[in-house]
């Protein structure tokens, strides 16, 4: 059926061919010239203009202008993907129905963008909306440029594909794609006539004689390969020249073209990857990569931690274990949300208003998602090569793991145990990578970025694939051990600890334990300069506050386990027992010290040196994780897993306690302090009258702990500062106040007076696994010493100002003679924090 007499190509003719032109048809003409889609478009311009239609052209090309007259937007493809999208989306939903439309040539955007699969997306997303709007449109893109898959998107999308090329003299258009038109016109080959007409092609002689001299690319699927493809191969011979000793000139440009691919646009960022990767590096990436794009902060922090120990301390280089990582890039990403219908509800979670509005819907159709066959085909490929070895799927955002952000803990890992049949293996990494992608929609990760004012940026999530460290062999599967280390230690709670060291979190098995802690097991903390120094002063404290789970993948459960130390490792006569354990006395039981690894081994001044070249190559803190392996021969080696710029507020702004001078002090304080220094601006202190306390009997003190834990719940989004008698997390009343961490996990700082009553002051709560919870909430400890000089509290100015207990928990009153609630007003109470000077002071104006 014929459409509207308005609606024409211009060409009455190949009106006749296809059948009518009707509102929502979007016709691709692949072509060989420009000048045969100029043919095209010309007629269909002035047809739509001379009805009366609103015509729109959208300039972007390099090619000449198509059109002169109509509206010409003029769009810069240069911008990205994400922002040209957006730019035609708001044009084409101003101008509303039955527009016409003109695109310069698709190629370009493929050739901007160094990428065919984005081009395809970009039509992926635009065609079934101009369809929505009963437009007329018309894309032009050249024949035999272009990898099957970008092409295959694009046929399944548009209504109309007809392939147009010259032969004997002549034009030629043959229909690839007619929809809901009559199938014969896409089984002719349709010969355009110098009188205008369109004669079809009927002997089979003929048309066989046409499409053997049309430059058909033939039935391989690399005969046209992809620009990312084009010039990772063209950049492999210059590789080749350096490594054979004849470098090429041209060898930085290629270095810089080819890393702008990969790598995301953080300048202080690229100033590494310029100094350090080498061209090879990239082509290494390129041959591990499944899809295009870049591979996000994780891993480029991890590829260049290794090159900087590569070039600076070689020494320390061939300590590590060699890794051969896999990386989904960021393209992979975008195609997924395009295919499963998400990139608009990810578009919508940039609104500030609406952003949580689809979470639940966005992750319920992450976790259904489909996967292009292409991209199917290489993680088959990825399994193939692993093996049944066990692997982690971990997020790598284009966000991730740069200065300023480190996006820590908000986007998931998956671990794989990778056994058992293929079907299971390759569902279950098809389940880790949508998880990992789904947790780019997730409440938790939104509202980070949206706290940062980060819900504008585009953040594409690549992925890092890497090879679980260990040694195979038994039913659970885990490193010797692993950590996290940070090159500055923020945690001075001794002053023979140098902050300039550096400091590790370490464990046994795999590190999960060592940067989330999801249960009340411990973790060693490790002084660098100082790796021997314990706050315990007694075996049995040591034994106490010793790490006692450890986990592993269990790879007959096919997942992630905890269970007991002793259990995990028994019958695995490669663990290094004698350097991770300790004795009181001959045969009582051992306990996870690390002690002789610590002492004995060249372990603590390896991580001190590489931490220390690391910091130096940022110029700036850093933060790592690894894992540990002793090797059956002898020696070990440092798997080397993350590399990002420590968050530290110390390096941004110099605290100052003469500042607080301006207004009275509330709080003055001495002597142990642990975090790094900041400033805080509470709106809220909940302060323990430490002689009122110390007169209750223990049942009372308990309900004065659930006080605490009540106020804290009730303080989410306030800035809390907690002040009170003895050990805060204490088991025993008499020593302290008795809180859970839940109890107290909003507290912004936490303050402990280090006095009871006259006979009984009990020691801080330095070396306990409460100083691991608090570090790990990156929580401002500090106590206060009254007896000491430079210690005070203003007590009578704290409880001169109101008492909100009774207003906020009225079923608690009858402690407000012991639990003071006090609000200030924003901006009048500054607390001040060094942890070089080890000093604390608040002030209320």
């Amino acid at each position: 059926m014929s459409g509207p007499p308005d609606l024409t190509t211009g060409l009455p003719e190949l009106d006749a061919v296809l059948c009518g032109v009707q509102r929502g048809d979007n016709i691709v003409w692949q072509i060989e010239a420009l000048e045969d889609y100029q043919t095209l478009v010309t007629p269909f311009a002035e047809a739509a203009l001379a009805a009366g239609r609103r015509l729109i052209y959208f300039r972007f090309a390099g090619h000449p202008p198509l059109l002169s007259r109509g509206e010409i937007y003029y769009l810069n493809a240069a911008a990205g993907f994400d922002t040209f999208v957006g730019q035609v989306h708001s044009i084409i939903e101003a101008a509303g129905r039955d527009t016409c439309y003109v695109f310069d040539c698709l190629t370009d955007l493929a050739d901007a963008w160094l990428s065919d699969r984005k081009m395809g997306n970009f039509f992926r997303l635009t065609c079934p909306r101009l369809w929505d709007l009963d437009t007329v449109t018309y894309f032009g893109v050249y024949r035999n440029r272009h990898a099957k898959p970008a092409m295959g998107v694009i046929a399944n999308t548009t209504q109309f594909m007809i392939d147009v090329f010259r032969g004997r003299e002549r034009l030629y258009l043959r229909p690839i794609k007619v929809q809901h038109r009559s199938a014969a016109a896409m089984n002719l080959i349709h010969a355009w006539e110098a009188a205008g007409g369109f004669r079809p092609v009927r002997d089979s002689g003929t048309v066989a004689e046409i499409l053997a001299s049309s430059r058909w690319p033939g039935l391989e699927d690399n005969q046209i390969i992809s620009h990312w493809q084009k010039l990772f191969e063209a950049a492999r011979p210059v590789a080749a020249a350096r490594r054979a000793g004849f470098p090429d000139p041209a060898e930085w440009e290629w270095f810089a073209r080819l890393s702008r691919m990969l790598f995301s646009d953080d300048p202080a960022m690229m100033r590494l990857v310029d100094e350090y990767l080498l061209l090879d590096d990239l082509l290494t990436v390129r041959t591990r990569m499944i899809g295009t794009g870049t591979i996000g902060g994780k891993a480029l922090g991890m590829l260049l931690s290794r090159a900087v120990l590569r070039r600076d301390a070689p020494q320390l280089d061939v300590r590590l274990e060699a890794h051969d990582s896999f990386y989904i890039g960021t393209d992979v990403f975008d195609t997924f949300l395009i295919h499963n219908d998400l990139w608009w509800i990810r578009h919508r979670q940039r609104d500030a208003r609406t952003f949580l509005d689809e979470v639940d819907e966005a992750r319920e159709r992450m976790l259904a998602g489909a996967f292009s066959p292409s991209t199917l085909r290489q993680f088959e490929g990825m399994l193939e090569y692993f093996g049944e070895w066990p692997f982690i799927v971990r997020s790598s955002s284009r966000l991730e793991d740069r200065y300023g952000n480190a996006f820590a803990g908000q986007y998931d890992s998956v671990f794989c145990a990778n056994q058992g049949p293929w079907e299971q293996r390759l569902n279950s990494l098809l389940d880790a990578v949508r998880q990992v992608y789904a947790s780019t929609m997730s409440e938790q990760a939104l509202r980070y970025r949206e706290r940062r004012g980060l819900l504008g940026e585009n953040e594409q999530m690549a992925v890092l694939i890497m090879r679980v460290s260990g040694t195979a062999g038994g039913r659970y599967f885990h490193p010797h051990a692993a950590g996290v280390g940070l090159s500055v230690n923020p945690y001075r709670w001794n002053p023979r600890i140098d902050m300039n060291a550096g400091v590790i979190r370490l464990v046994a098995g795999l590190g999960t334990r060592a940067v989330d802690r999801n249960d009340d097991d411990y973790t060693r903390l490790v002084a660098l300069n100082a790796p021997d120094l314990r706050p315990e002063t007694s075996f049995g404290d040591i034994a106490r506050h010793a790490q006692r789970r450890m986990d592993a993948i269990d790879l007959k459960e096919g997942r992630l386990v905890s269970g007991p130390f002793a259990e995990m490792v028994r019958g695995h006569p490669d663990f290094p027992f004698e350097l991770f354990t300790s004795r009181e006395e001959a045969g009582k039981p051992a306990f996870l010290t690390f002690q002789r690894l610590l002492g004995e081994t060249p372990f603590v001044a390896d991580l001190r040196a590489l931490l220390a070249q690391l910091h130096a190559a940022y110029r700036h803190p850093v933060e790592i994780e690894f894992a540990l392996n002793f090797l059956a021969e002898g020696g070990y080696r440092i798997n080397l897993l993350q590399c990002r710029p420590m968050q530290m507020r110390s390096q941004e702004e110099k605290v100052r306690i003469a500042a607080t001078r301006e207004a009275p002090c509330l709080i003055e304080a001495q002597g142990a302090v642990i975090g790094p220094s900041r400033l805080i601006r509470p709106d809220r202190l909940v302060y323990v009258v430490q002689s009122r306390y110390a007169g209750l009997q223990q049942d009372d003190r308990l309900a004065v702990a659930r006080v605490v834990g009540a106020l804290n719940r009730i303080s989410e989004g306030r800035t809390l500062v907690v002040l009170g008698p003895g050990r805060w997390g204490t088991r025993d009343p008499w020593l302290g106040v008795p809180v859970g961490f839940n109890e107290i996990n909003r507290v912004t700082a936490l303050g402990e007076i280090v006095a009871m009553s006259d006979n009984l002051i009990p020691d801080v709560s330095l070396g306990t696994h409460f100083l691991n919870e608090l570090i790990e909430a990156d929580m401002l400890y500090f106590a206060l010493f009254p007896a000491r000089q430079g210690n005070r509290i203003d007590e009578a100015a704290i409880l001169g100002r109101p008492n909100r207990l009774a207003e906020l928990l009225p079923e608690r009153r009858r402690f407000a003679d012991v639990v003071h609630v006090t609000d200030f007003e924003p901006g009048t109470a500054t607390l001040y924090a060094d942890a070089e000077e080890q000093r604390v002071t608040m002030a209320c104006a």
